[in-house]
Protein backbone atom coordinates (compact mmCIF):
# COMPACT_ATOMS: atom_id res chain seq x y z
CA UNK A 1 0.00 0.00 0.00
CA UNK A 2 1.11 3.16 -0.88
CA UNK A 3 2.06 5.74 2.11
CA UNK A 4 0.51 8.93 3.10
CA UNK A 5 4.22 10.73 2.26
CA UNK A 6 3.93 9.22 -1.25
CA UNK A 7 0.44 10.68 -1.51
CA UNK A 8 1.13 13.82 -0.65
CA UNK A 9 3.72 14.25 -3.33
CA UNK A 10 1.86 12.40 -5.52
CA UNK A 11 -0.92 15.26 -5.14
CA UNK A 12 0.98 18.01 -4.81
CA UNK A 13 2.85 17.61 -7.89
CA UNK A 14 -0.87 16.90 -9.52
CA UNK A 15 -1.91 20.65 -8.26
CA UNK A 16 1.59 21.93 -8.97
CA UNK A 17 0.18 20.98 -12.43
CA UNK A 18 -3.10 22.82 -12.82
CA UNK A 19 -1.44 26.42 -11.47
CA UNK A 20 -2.57 25.81 -7.70
CA UNK A 21 -0.79 28.61 -5.97
CA UNK A 22 -0.39 26.79 -2.79
CA UNK A 23 -0.16 22.97 -3.59
CA UNK A 24 1.42 21.85 -0.67
CA UNK A 25 -0.79 23.24 1.95
CA UNK A 26 -3.96 22.27 -0.43
CA UNK A 27 -2.88 18.72 -0.39
CA UNK A 28 -2.31 18.52 3.05
CA UNK A 29 -5.46 20.16 4.47
CA UNK A 30 -7.61 18.31 1.83
CA UNK A 31 -5.63 14.96 3.51
CA UNK A 32 -6.30 15.71 6.77
CA UNK A 33 -9.97 16.66 6.23
CA UNK A 34 -10.16 12.98 4.58
CA UNK A 35 -8.99 11.50 7.50
CA UNK A 36 -10.92 13.47 10.02
CA UNK A 37 -7.43 14.77 11.42
CA UNK A 38 -4.87 17.97 12.32
CA UNK A 39 -2.81 18.78 9.60
CA UNK A 40 0.29 17.95 12.12
CA UNK A 41 -1.20 14.45 12.41
CA UNK A 42 0.54 13.75 9.25
CA UNK A 43 3.80 14.86 9.73
CA UNK A 44 3.83 12.11 12.24
CA UNK A 45 2.68 9.78 10.41
CA UNK A 46 3.77 9.91 7.16
CA UNK A 47 4.47 5.61 6.62
CA UNK A 48 0.28 4.77 7.21
CA UNK A 49 -1.84 4.27 4.20
CA UNK A 50 -5.09 5.00 3.11
CA UNK A 51 -7.78 1.86 2.51
CA UNK A 52 -9.55 1.74 0.05
CA UNK A 53 -12.41 3.64 0.25
CA UNK A 54 -10.21 6.43 2.11
CA UNK A 55 -8.27 6.36 -0.89
CA UNK A 56 -11.16 6.62 -3.42
CA UNK A 57 -12.23 10.14 -1.33
CA UNK A 58 -9.61 11.57 -1.36
CA UNK A 59 -9.05 10.88 -4.89
CA UNK A 60 -12.81 12.67 -5.33
CA UNK A 61 -11.65 15.73 -3.24
CA UNK A 62 -8.03 16.32 -5.09
CA UNK A 63 -9.94 16.00 -8.30
CA UNK A 64 -11.97 18.85 -7.14
CA UNK A 65 -9.34 20.93 -6.45
CA UNK A 66 -7.65 20.11 -9.98
CA UNK A 67 -10.85 21.82 -11.36
CA UNK A 68 -9.71 24.79 -9.57
CA UNK A 69 -12.64 24.74 -7.03
CA UNK A 70 -11.24 26.49 -3.74
CA UNK A 71 -10.40 24.27 -0.40
CA UNK A 72 -12.76 25.88 1.75
CA UNK A 73 -15.77 25.00 -0.51
CA UNK A 74 -14.73 21.48 -0.94
CA UNK A 75 -14.13 21.01 2.61
CA UNK A 76 -17.21 23.16 3.62
CA UNK A 77 -15.47 25.50 6.40
CA UNK A 78 -12.59 28.39 6.44
CA UNK A 79 -11.47 29.65 9.87
CA UNK A 80 -11.48 34.00 10.43
CA UNK A 81 -10.97 35.91 13.04
CA UNK A 82 -9.89 32.70 15.20
CA UNK A 83 -13.24 31.36 14.84
CA UNK A 84 -14.37 28.37 12.34
CA UNK A 85 -16.99 29.56 10.19
CA UNK A 86 -19.24 27.34 7.99
CA UNK A 87 -18.53 28.31 3.93
CA UNK A 88 -20.36 27.13 0.62
CA UNK A 89 -21.00 28.92 -3.22
CA UNK A 90 -23.90 31.27 -1.72
CA UNK A 91 -21.02 33.01 0.26
CA UNK A 92 -17.40 34.92 -0.76
CA UNK A 93 -14.75 32.85 1.88
CA UNK A 94 -13.37 34.81 4.56
CA UNK A 95 -10.45 36.57 3.94
CA UNK A 96 -7.32 37.81 6.57
CA UNK A 97 -8.07 41.19 4.65
CA UNK A 98 -11.04 41.47 6.15
CA UNK A 99 -9.75 40.96 9.83
CA UNK A 100 -8.51 44.96 9.80
CA UNK A 101 -12.27 46.09 9.47
CA UNK A 102 -13.09 43.72 12.27
CA UNK A 103 -10.36 45.00 14.85
CA UNK A 104 -11.26 48.61 13.80
CA UNK A 105 -14.72 47.99 14.77
CA UNK A 106 -13.42 46.68 17.95
CA UNK A 107 -11.60 49.39 18.93
CA UNK A 108 -14.32 51.94 17.44
CA UNK A 109 -16.84 49.62 20.35
CA UNK A 110 -14.51 50.17 23.37
CA UNK A 111 -13.47 53.83 22.69
CA UNK A 112 -17.00 55.04 22.29
CA UNK A 113 -18.31 52.83 25.22
CA UNK A 114 -15.47 54.16 27.39
CA UNK A 115 -16.25 58.17 26.57
CA UNK A 116 -20.48 57.52 26.28
CA UNK A 117 -22.19 59.27 29.03
CA UNK A 118 -25.54 56.97 27.89
CA UNK A 119 -25.51 53.88 29.26
CA UNK A 120 -26.99 52.06 26.18
CA UNK A 121 -25.80 49.39 23.36
CA UNK A 122 -24.49 50.89 20.53
CA UNK A 123 -25.95 49.34 17.12
CA UNK A 124 -23.75 47.99 14.39
CA UNK A 125 -25.05 47.30 11.02
CA UNK A 126 -23.05 44.57 8.58
CA UNK A 127 -23.84 45.44 5.08
CA UNK A 128 -23.76 42.30 2.76
CA UNK A 129 -22.63 39.80 5.74
CA UNK A 130 -22.38 36.93 3.43
CA UNK A 131 -21.23 34.29 5.33
CA UNK A 132 -21.62 36.17 8.95
CA UNK A 133 -18.10 36.03 9.68
CA UNK A 134 -18.10 40.05 10.32
CA UNK A 135 -21.53 39.81 12.41
CA UNK A 136 -20.12 36.59 14.16
CA UNK A 137 -17.05 38.05 15.14
CA UNK A 138 -17.90 41.39 16.55
CA UNK A 139 -21.35 39.54 18.54
CA UNK A 140 -18.35 37.12 20.40
CA UNK A 141 -15.86 40.42 21.25
CA UNK A 142 -18.48 43.09 21.84
CA UNK A 143 -20.79 41.93 24.27
CA UNK A 144 -22.00 45.29 24.42
CA UNK A 145 -23.05 45.75 20.52
CA UNK A 146 -26.67 45.09 19.24
CA UNK A 147 -25.74 44.01 15.60
CA UNK A 148 -28.09 43.80 12.42
CA UNK A 149 -26.84 41.73 9.36
CA UNK A 150 -27.91 42.54 5.98
CA UNK A 151 -27.88 40.39 2.93
CA UNK A 152 -29.79 40.41 -0.47
CA UNK A 153 -28.93 36.27 -0.67
CA UNK A 154 -31.44 34.17 1.26
CA UNK A 155 -28.86 31.57 1.03
CA UNK A 156 -26.21 33.82 2.51
CA UNK A 157 -28.50 34.52 5.50
CA UNK A 158 -29.69 30.87 6.00
CA UNK A 159 -25.68 30.14 6.58
CA UNK A 160 -24.82 33.38 8.38
CA UNK A 161 -28.08 32.73 10.72
CA UNK A 162 -26.30 29.13 10.73
CA UNK A 163 -22.54 30.19 11.92
CA UNK A 164 -24.52 32.75 14.78
CA UNK A 165 -25.99 29.83 16.04
CA UNK A 166 -22.74 27.52 15.82
CA UNK A 167 -21.29 30.41 18.06
CA UNK A 168 -24.19 31.05 20.64
CA UNK A 169 -24.51 34.40 19.37
CA UNK A 170 -27.97 34.42 17.13
CA UNK A 171 -29.40 35.85 20.01
CA UNK A 172 -27.27 39.19 19.63
CA UNK A 173 -27.83 39.44 15.86
CA UNK A 174 -30.74 40.56 13.74
CA UNK A 175 -30.83 39.27 10.53
CA UNK A 176 -32.44 40.83 7.36
CA UNK A 177 -32.59 40.38 3.94
CA UNK A 178 -32.53 43.69 1.87
CA UNK A 179 -30.53 45.72 -0.45
CA UNK A 180 -27.90 47.61 1.50
CA UNK A 181 -29.31 49.81 3.90
CA UNK A 182 -33.02 50.29 2.77
CA UNK A 183 -35.19 48.53 5.43
CA UNK A 184 -33.32 50.65 8.24
CA UNK A 185 -35.55 52.66 10.21
CA UNK A 186 -33.58 54.06 12.59
CA UNK A 187 -30.29 55.77 12.58
CA UNK A 188 -27.38 53.35 13.46
CA UNK A 189 -24.03 53.92 15.42
CA UNK A 190 -21.29 51.96 13.15
CA UNK A 191 -21.88 50.73 9.67
CA UNK A 192 -19.87 47.86 8.59
CA UNK A 193 -19.28 46.54 5.36
CA UNK A 194 -17.37 44.14 2.69
CA UNK A 195 -19.10 45.58 -0.03
CA UNK A 196 -18.30 44.06 -4.06
CA UNK A 197 -15.31 45.92 -5.20
CA UNK A 198 -13.77 44.16 -8.09
CA UNK A 199 -14.13 45.91 -11.22
CA UNK A 200 -15.57 43.72 -14.00
CA UNK A 201 -12.21 43.84 -15.87
CA UNK A 202 -10.47 42.48 -13.06
CA UNK A 203 -12.76 40.28 -12.26
CA UNK A 204 -12.87 38.80 -15.57
CA UNK A 205 -9.02 38.08 -15.52
CA UNK A 206 -9.27 36.65 -11.82
CA UNK A 207 -7.83 32.95 -11.10
CA UNK A 208 -10.75 30.46 -11.80
CA UNK A 209 -11.19 30.05 -7.73
CA UNK A 210 -12.77 33.17 -7.81
CA UNK A 211 -14.15 33.97 -11.07
CA UNK A 212 -15.35 30.60 -11.12
CA UNK A 213 -16.43 29.55 -7.79
CA UNK A 214 -16.63 32.37 -5.96
CA UNK A 215 -20.52 34.33 -6.02
CA UNK A 216 -20.37 36.99 -8.60
CA UNK A 217 -22.70 39.11 -6.43
CA UNK A 218 -20.12 39.23 -3.64
CA UNK A 219 -17.55 40.34 -5.85
CA UNK A 220 -18.66 42.83 -9.11
CA UNK A 221 -18.63 45.88 -8.20
CA UNK A 222 -19.50 47.08 -11.70
CA UNK A 223 -17.13 48.82 -14.56
CA UNK A 224 -14.80 50.73 -11.75
CA UNK A 225 -15.27 48.41 -8.74
CA UNK A 226 -17.20 51.68 -7.52
CA UNK A 227 -20.66 51.35 -7.83
CA UNK A 228 -22.04 49.41 -4.87
CA UNK A 229 -19.73 51.80 -2.75
CA UNK A 230 -21.23 54.59 -4.32
CA UNK A 231 -24.68 53.97 -3.48
CA UNK A 232 -23.63 52.70 0.05
CA UNK A 233 -22.33 55.99 0.91
CA UNK A 234 -25.04 57.81 -0.51
CA UNK A 235 -27.57 55.67 1.93
CA UNK A 236 -24.81 56.10 5.01
CA UNK A 237 -25.26 59.78 4.69
CA UNK A 238 -28.93 59.55 6.22
CA UNK A 239 -28.54 56.04 7.90
CA UNK A 240 -25.80 57.17 10.84
CA UNK A 241 -26.52 58.45 13.80
CA UNK A 242 -24.38 61.63 14.97
CA UNK A 243 -21.00 60.77 16.24
CA UNK A 244 -21.50 57.47 14.10
CA UNK A 245 -18.65 56.06 11.85
CA UNK A 246 -18.60 54.22 8.62
CA UNK A 247 -16.16 51.16 8.21
CA UNK A 248 -15.72 50.45 4.68
CA UNK A 249 -13.46 47.57 2.85
CA UNK A 250 -11.62 48.57 -0.08
CA UNK A 251 -9.53 47.32 -2.82
CA UNK A 252 -5.85 48.02 -2.78
CA UNK A 253 -5.66 50.78 -5.18
CA UNK A 254 -8.71 52.31 -4.28
CA UNK A 255 -7.66 54.91 -1.73
CA UNK A 256 -6.95 57.64 -2.95
CA UNK A 257 -10.22 57.79 -5.41
CA UNK A 258 -12.85 56.48 -2.54
CA UNK A 259 -11.34 59.38 -0.36
CA UNK A 260 -12.24 61.67 -2.43
CA UNK A 261 -15.81 60.13 -3.04
CA UNK A 262 -16.32 59.59 0.64
CA UNK A 263 -15.41 63.16 1.01
CA UNK A 264 -17.98 64.22 -1.54
CA UNK A 265 -20.64 62.32 0.57
CA UNK A 266 -19.00 63.14 4.09
CA UNK A 267 -17.99 67.08 3.67
CA UNK A 268 -17.07 66.93 7.27
CA UNK A 269 -16.24 63.81 8.14
CA UNK A 270 -12.70 62.73 9.44
CA UNK A 271 -12.37 60.54 6.30
CA UNK A 272 -9.15 58.14 6.74
CA UNK A 273 -7.80 55.53 4.15
CA UNK A 274 -6.13 52.81 6.73
CA UNK A 275 -3.37 50.55 5.26
CA UNK A 276 -3.36 46.54 5.75
CA UNK A 277 -0.09 44.59 6.98
CA UNK A 278 1.17 44.12 3.31
CA UNK A 279 0.78 48.38 3.32
CA UNK A 280 -1.71 48.29 0.80
CA UNK A 281 -5.16 50.36 1.22
CA UNK A 282 -7.68 48.32 2.65
CA UNK A 283 -9.99 50.72 4.48
CA UNK A 284 -12.43 53.08 4.24
CA UNK A 285 -12.65 55.01 7.99
CA UNK A 286 -15.76 58.10 8.05
CA UNK A 287 -15.97 59.44 11.50
CA UNK A 288 -18.91 62.10 11.47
Amino acid sequence: MTSLGNILEKAIHRLSAVGCDTPRLDAEVLLAHNLGRERTWLYLHPSDSLDENQEKQFEELLHRREQREPVAYIIGHKEFFGLEFQVNPHVLIPRPDTELLVETAIKWSIINNQLSIVNRKFTIVDVGTGSGCIAVALAKHTPDLSIIAVDTSPEALRLARLNAEQHAVADRITFLSGDLLELLLEPVDLIVSNPPYVSQPELAAAMPEVSKYEPRLALDGGPDGLEVIRRLLSQAREKLARGGSLLVEIGSGQGQVVFQLAHSYFPKADIQIKQDLAGLDRLLVVQM
